[in-house]
């Protein structure tokens, strides 16, 4: 019988290696969370991972984005805190009774719209792994008065929620921000209904990134330094065993890309994506 150690070395530095990436994504949208509560702004106005305590400048980007005036007067104030990169709930087709489980809920926004949409009969359900963003959305949650959706603490690779519990997964420019993609979209398999969806907004690399940008802390914590090459984010998510995967770039949304981080040319390298896929239901394809 063998002594080896049950973890190789390379398991363990890998382990490791993904640790230390979470808490400093961790430690980023704390702060985003903590300068919002105070009152104060966070990073790059106009980035998926800034924040503003300036209403009229969070409205213009969530507009930017793919939101309507009529949804933003639809969530508590604080809810739009402008931290995505689309709006998923546009390719989502959302029905009244489903249960919606939103991958980095953040201040709960995107929760609070579904909501609406799957009404008193529906569920949402919002994971993140930031307590200060739980809290806060969890006081959003009760300021809006909405009894249909909750808030979970936990990592998006290792989902809080049972085995087919979900109609649809939505995600807003949060998968990026994981240190194994392929284990979210396995996770987010097996929380799905048979024949459930996703319906995510992220950023894809359309070049592969120069090393210098994906070993940068704040590219990575803004959603864009550990973006994936279109090919390799659908076999990631055909591996995991999703069907009809479809990813679309968004060449317009260079527009507001290209300020996120101006110094590093951003557009040049990453553009953001809507991204679907359906785990199939068991039943065989008429052809």
């Amino acid at each position: 019988m063998s002594d080896q150690p049950c973890c190789s070395p390379s398991t363990d530095t890998s382990q490791t290696e993904h640790d230390n990436h979470r808490q400093t994504v961790r430690d980023a949208y704390a702060k985003v969370a903590q300068a919002e509560n105070q009152g104060n702004s966070c990073g790059v106005q106009s980035s998926c991972c800034g924040v503003s305590d300036d209403t009229a400048i969070n409205t213009l980007i969530s507009t930017r984005l793919g939101y309507s005036e009529a949804d933003l007067a639809n969530v508590p104030s604080g809810a739009d805190m402008g931290l995505g990169c689309g709006n998923p709930r546009a390719i989502a087709s959302l029905q009244p009774g489903e249960v919606v489980v939103d991958l980095g809920s953040g201040g709960g926004f995107d929760c609070f719209l579904a909501a609406h949409e799957v009404g008193d009969s529906g569920q949402v359900i919002g994971i993140d792994m930031t307590p200060d963003m739980l809290s806060k959305a969890r006081a959003n949650a009760t300021k809006g008065e909405f009894s249909n959706v909750e808030f979970r603490l936990g990592e998006i690779e290792n989902l809080p929620v049972a085995n087919n519990t979900a109609d649809v997964i939505i995600s807003n420019c949060v998968i990026n921000l994981s240190p194994n993609k392929g284990r979210v979209f396995q996770e987010a398999f097996r929380v799905l209904k048979p024949g459930g969806r996703l319906a995510i907004s992220d950023v894809v690399a359309t070049v592969e990134l120069p090393e210098s940008m994906r070993n940068d802390a704040g590219l990575i914590a803004g959603c864009m330094g550990n973006a994936s090459l279109i090919e390799d984010l659908e076999a990631m998510i055909r591996d995991a065993g999703f069907m009809d995967v479809r990813i679309e770039p968004k060449d317009d949304s260079k527009a507001f890309i290209r300020d996120w981080a101006p110094e590093h040319n951003v557009a040049d390298y990453v553009v953001s994506a809507s991204i679907e896929g359906v785990k199939p239901d068991g039943r065989k394809s008429c052809c």
